[in-house]
This record gives structure tokens, sequence and C-alpha cells, in this order.
């Protein structure tokens, strides 16, 4: 059988309102360690994506304030995959779509993330992305 998204996504994922500031996000993100905050609307479900390159090349590289809201700058375009979505799928609309992360929604609202390095880890835990991917953070 394969496996599906619900078996390899990450469920600790982390949001923040639309009206939340990409300096709240940065902090986020470094507390948290990680690359990327869920966006929401004010009923809790999915309107964006904003990752920390977005930070740099949409907001520090053009002088914006860091109190810029979160909906000014995410990526509202998103591809978005349910629980049940199988992994061949997850790796065709990242490999179409030249994606890294992709949210995992249920009615609309975020109940996780899959990431290239979660999918390397599936696919073939012994290459290096998977390698690199399952070790822990050194941060």
């Amino acid at each position: 059988m394969n496996s599906t998204i619900e078996q390899v996504m990450t469920t600790d994922v982390v949001s923040c309102s639309k009206t939340a500031t990409v300096a709240d996000a940065a902090r986020l993100m470094r507390d948290r360690n990680i690359g990327d905050v869920l966006v929401t609307d004010n009923s809790g479900k999915l309107a964006g994506i904003v990752t920390d390159r977005d930070m740099v090349v949409r907001c520090l590289a053009d002088g914006a304030d860091p109190n810029v809201t979160l909906g000014e700058v995410c990526t509202t375009d998103l591809a978005t995959l349910t629980r049940d979505a199988s992994i061949d799928e997850a790796v065709r609309m990242m490999s179409e779509r030249s994606m890294r992360r992709v949210p995992v929604v249920d009615r609309g609202k975020p109940i996780g993330i899959v990431s290239l390095g979660d999918l390397a880890i599936e696919r073939d835990p012994q290459s290096a992305l998977g390698e690199i991917s399952a070790a822990a953070p050194t941060h």
C-alpha cells in the first residue's frame, strides 16, 4: 500500500494570524528553529505561508518595515495536500511546482506540513538528503 502524507508530515506546525508582523514570525522561526510559518485568517483557515527566504527577499532586501503584516508578504497562491494524499502525489506536486514545503489541510485548516526532507526520509533514508533531514538541528 502507498504511504500517505499523514504518515510523514510534520504535525507540530506553527501558524500566525495574517495580522501578525514579520518581526513576530521571525522571532517564532528563531525560537522554534523552523524556516516557515503558516498564515491563517480570522477563522483559522490557511491564508498563506511565509518562509525565512520570503522575509529576506520580500522585506529586508527591499528595506520594508519589520512591522509589516504577514498578510502583506505571505505567499497566497498555495497548493495544499490532505492527510490521505499519497507520497507520490506530493512528490509530483512539489516537483512540478518547484516547491520545498506543502501545507496539509483539513477543511481548509492547517494540520501539518510536508517538506522535501520529510519525503527524502520516507523515500530513501540513506540518501544524503535523507540523512541530513533526519539529523537533529545543531542550532
